[in-house]
């Protein structure tokens, strides 16, 4: 988990694979860039109420997403992960 301002801006960054089953949950975020990642990722932007605001299939390295102003925190995801596990917004997810 990213809850502190300095994991939240670190993110991925500097990791070199993300395997499946791994997610990163960032606090506070609703808004994410993949800038010097060496791996595209899927990504969820979810509300308070862990409803699916915006699923992002394949983001690349060295993009930036629209501002979400309605999420209150961001899991990033391996490629993959959204379209095998049928997530599509609106749902609402268990967090254990």
């Amino acid at each position: 988990m990213a809850a502190t301002l300095f994991k939240r801006a670190k993110g991925l960054l500097g990791t070199k694979d993300f395997r499946s089953g791994e997610a990163l949950v960032i606090t506070s975020c609703n808004s994410i860039h993949t800038f010097f990642m060496r791996f595209p990722i899927d990504v969820l932007f979810v509300d308070k109420a862990c409803k699916v605001i915006k699923a992002i299939h394949y983001l690349r390295p060295f993009r930036i997403t629209p501002l979400y102003f309605k999420a209150d925190f961001t899991l990033e995801l391996p490629v993959g992960t959204i379209e095998s596990s049928s997530t599509t917004e609106g749902d609402i997810l268990s967090l254990d």
